[in-house]
């Protein structure tokens, strides 16, 4: 069998990425959604991306899906990108990215004032401390603890969020690597030192795994193994992040450096789709 990715694939991926990386500043970014970025992003097929052509779409599957997921994930994109992408054929103006659509996860709701449709019972919402300050939350009023429902819908919103996990848990990996390339201690680099090395292999070990089971997921689309994917997605973002930021010292933690972002992201994300107590409980009922 052939794992690697088409051209095509490719190309979509890549595409994005200069589309990302020319649009998006961390440092100028607010919790106020960039509207133009997202019509953009619309323009270029993101939300559309799985509707058939005759819809309208790109007529692309998940796996495709997926793909630019990563992406997202990798540039910390703001907004409710998962809930607007799932939404493209049911809401309005969701695939062009003119609404903006988020939804109820569990108790919470991310990005409730920024949108334009909510899906869900969101009455009584309030707003929530939210641990990472470019993703606004909040809270369903008596569902804490709410466990999230399963159904095919919810499993590709799982499985799109440990996508974006993935892409952040390759990003932190690559820029561990570079700073260590480039800081020197004592004269030399610090990527020389064995410490920091098995650091950099421990990421990376992490999110290849991760990798692979979300790349599987995506085209199995077995609900046990989408399951899996989340929980070794935000186990791979979560860790790699601490693990980057001990790399960077004090200095990925402030705004010249975007790694306590990818770890405060990170936290969010791993409470949306399919949270860990939820992941775990299903898997270990599977077995």
């Amino acid at each position: 069998m052939d794992f690697q990715l088409t051209e095509d694939q490719r190309a979509l991926r890549d595409g994005l990425r200069r589309l990302l990386a020319g649009r998006f500043t961390l440092r100028d970014a607010t919790e106020r959604l960039d509207r133009a970025l997202w019509r953009e992003l619309g323009e270029a097929g993101f939300f559309a991306l799985a509707l058939p052509e005759a819809e309208g779409g790109v007529g692309l599957g998940l796996p495709e899906a997926v793909l630019v997921f990563e992406e997202a994930g990798r540039a910390l994109l703001l907004g409710p990108a998962v809930a607007s992408f799932l939404a493209a054929g049911d809401v309005p103006g969701a695939a062009t990215g003119e609404v903006v659509v988020t939804a109820v996860d569990g108790s919470l709701v991310p990005w409730l004032e920024e949108a334009d449709v909510v899906l869900g019972e969101a009455a009584g919402a309030e707003p929530l401390r939210s641990v990472d300050p470019l993703t606004p939350l909040h809270r369903v009023r008596g569902a804490e603890g709410a466990r999230h429902s399963r159904t095919p819908r919810s499993d590709r919103a799982t499985l799109l969020y440990a996508a974006e996990q993935l892409g952040s848990a390759a990003r932190t990996c690559e820029t561990a690597v570079q700073y260590a390339g480039e800081r020197e201690q004592f004269g030399r680099p610090i990527g020389s030192f064995q410490a920091v090395k098995h650091l950099c292999a421990q990421m990376l070990v992490r999110a290849e795994l991760a990798r692979a089971a979300v790349y599987a997921a995506a085209v199995t689309e077995d609900p046990t193994e989408i399951t899996g994917a989340k929980l070794l997605a935000d186990d791979a973002a979560v860790r790699n992040a601490r693990d980057c930021l001990q790399v960077h010292g004090g200095m990925g933690f402030t705004w010249e450096a975007e790694v306590h972002l990818h770890l405060k992201r990170a936290w969010v994300r791993a409470e949306l789709g399919r949270p860990a107590r939820d992941a775990e409980e299903e898997l270990a009922a599977a077995l």
